[in-house]
């Protein structure tokens, strides 16, 4: 992209209905947890082959790479000694600060709501669409039509949301009566235990241990961290004390936990030697 180009919207750089396991899922992953570790720029040889490293092939890493550049999460930027490399893009930014603040931040049960109240005539039909989909993709849940409620939590991401789509935001919203039959008619908790079943189910037997390779302990760490980054969407910190006694939430977030622990700085590190700017001038010369 061009300084004369018009920028990507936020909503296509986000992409927050994105699932997870793709190629581009996955090197979205990648730019958000080791680009900018690496300074913010890696080699263009050496995202091919981290995304190598995931089983991805060449040709599927290299649209995946031109799929974020023309999203504008990343650019095409000269690095060391002339390599040709790729570098985050500014704007891309707050909306990885954002997702690193609902994925690693500290998990916490509600206790407090907003409530977004919403009415689009007939002829904006698509528009209630696009606000119906963006309440969904950060976490809230239905309680009526025109009505969605989500944890206080999200109140700055919601703030966003409406003033985007002239929607109504109330805060620190209480509940007077039982949440527990709130909950599982606001949201679809069987959808929302399937996400954390499977991240256990997938990475509950996973070796994370010293003993494992470099690079496999890249590739599982990228893995773990694209499927765990939906979690947090789905489950937003729905109050424990109103969920089934066998939720398994706690259970995937200390999984999720000791991974992170385990594999996040040997991820990078890695990366650092493939295609970090110290091994693209090595490269070059």
């Amino acid at each position: 992209m061009t300084d004369r180009e018009e920028a990507p919207s936020v909503a296509v750089r986000e992409d927050l209905e994105a699932t997870s396991g793709s190629a581009t899922a996955l090197l979205r992953t990648l730019v958000g947890n080791t680009l900018r570790p690496l300074g913010g720029w890696m080699s263009a040889a050496g995202a091919v082959q981290l995304l190598g490293s995931l089983g991805i092939p060449p040709a599927t890493a290299r649209s995946s790479i031109a799929r974020l550049v023309a999203r504008g999460v990343l650019r095409r930027e000269t690095g060391p000694a002339g390599a040709l490399g790729y570098a985050l893009d500014p704007g891309a930014l707050p909306m990885l600060e954002r997702g690193d603040a609902r994925i690693f931040g500290e998990r916490r049960a509600a206790t407090a709501w907003c409530l977004v109240s919403y009415s689009f005539p007939e002829r904006q039909r698509a528009l209630r669409h696009q606000l119906r989909r963006r309440l969904a993709a950060i976490g809230c849940g239905t309680v009526a039509d025109g009505l969605w409620i989500g944890p206080a939590a999200l109140e700055e991401e919601l703030a966003e949301v409406v003033a985007e789509f002239d929607a109504v935001l109330f805060v620190d919203a209480g509940v007077r009566g039982d949440l527990v039959d709130g909950l599982a008619r606001w949201y679809d908790l069987p959808a929302i235990r399937r996400v954390h079943e499977s991240f256990l189910d997938r990475f509950g037997d996973a070796d994370a241990s010293a003993a494992i390779g470099d690079e496999e302990a890249f590739a599982l760490w990228v893995r773990a961290l694209d499927e765990w980054r939906v979690v947090p969407y789905r489950d937003p910190g729905l109050p424990p004390a109103a969920l089934p006694p066998d939720w398994p939430g706690d259970a995937s977030a200390a999984l999720f936990a000791r991974l992170r622990s385990a594999l996040e700085q040997r991820a990078v590190h890695y990366a650092s030697r493939v295609a970090g700017p110290d091994r693209a001038a090595v490269g070059a010369r």
